[in-house]
């Protein structure tokens, strides 16, 4: 069984930094995609932020030239770093792996399992 489970969310003020991490744990043999998702209240789940295991990495508009997104493929932890933030970034940011084997399971397509969520509150 794989387990998601994030850190570092909290309040910040306009303009401040804030440094998500994720951790996945369980007998993950290996992890495709990593990404970080977002829910505002009365707001669909949009991505974030994404980053494969070669590095490539894909970001919303929204926030290009804001975040990074990093990750560590030995300790299966991905990091989004979150600069200049605005109060519209406000909401349950949320962790993505998109595994492609674990416990002795292979999935050709990906088995996605997701974190609790971590809320993020920009406010001054």
């Amino acid at each position: 069984q794989v387990q998601l489970v994030e850190s570092g969310g909290g309040l910040v003020q306009p303009g401040g930094s804030l440094r998500l991490s994720c951790a996945a744990s369980g007998s993950i043999f290996s992890i495709n995609s990593m990404g970080w998702y977002r829910q505002a209240p009365g707001e669909e789940r949009e991505l974030v932020a994404a980053i494969t295991s070669g590095g490539k990495t894909n970001y919303a508009d929204s926030v290009k030239g804001r975040f990074t997104i990093s990750r560590d493929n030995v300790k299966n932890t991905v990091y989004l770093q979150m600069n200049s933030l605005k109060p519209e970034d406000t909401a349950v940011y949320y962790c993505n792996a998109n595994v492609v084997a674990e416990g002795g399971r292979y999935y050709p397509s990906g088995m996605d399992y997701w974190g609790k969520g971590t809320l993020v509150t920009v406010s001054s």
